[in-house]
């Protein structure tokens, strides 16, 4: 897993590369830092450059990953949550990168993720169990509990 060190400025080089590629969390930028076998004072050296020229910047990551996973695999807020903060965001980027989430768009999207699934279930005769497998994959998909409850009670 780790190479070589291969100096500071071939890691410089490649670090912005990398980090202009696009948005990284700045434990992603760290472990590709470490592997290119640097020291820890260097590791820090250059994170603080990349932060300093922009290239790194985790509220703008954090509203970019939760923008993408919302429309691209419609995640819920949940789960957004959870996903940033296995990736050691902080939390304020974490409330920010929510908030950026259009209540509409969220809801919206909850429905028609609820509906589409509704209609799956049509072969399910247990009205129960039919709810069960709605709630659990609407809570899998990381939205809340209070929104899912809700829909249930006005479409079961």
């Amino acid at each position: 897993m780790f190479q070589k060190n291969i100096g500071t400025e071939k890691a410089w080089q490649k670090i912005k590369h990398y980090c202009a590629y696009q948005e990284r969390s700045h434990t992603e930028t760290k472990e590709k830092l470490y592997g290119f076998g640097l020291y820890k004072q260097e590791v820090e050296e250059l994170l603080s450059r990349l932060i300093e020229e922009n290239y790194l910047n985790e509220e703008r990551y954090a509203i970019a990953f939760a923008g993408g996973k919302f429309r691209m695999k419609q995640w819920g807020r949940v789960k957004i949550k959870y996903e940033l903060q296995q990736k050691r965001v902080s939390p304020y980027c974490i409330k920010k990168a929510i908030a950026a989430i259009p209540e509409d768009d969220y809801e919206m999207s909850f429905k028609k993720l609820a509906e589409a699934k509704l209609k799956t279930l049509h072969t399910e005769k247990n009205i129960f169990i039919k709810k069960t497998k709605l709630r659990n994959y609407l809570l899998q998909k990381g939205f809340e509990a209070n929104l899912i409850m809700n829909f249930l009670n006005e479409n079961g």
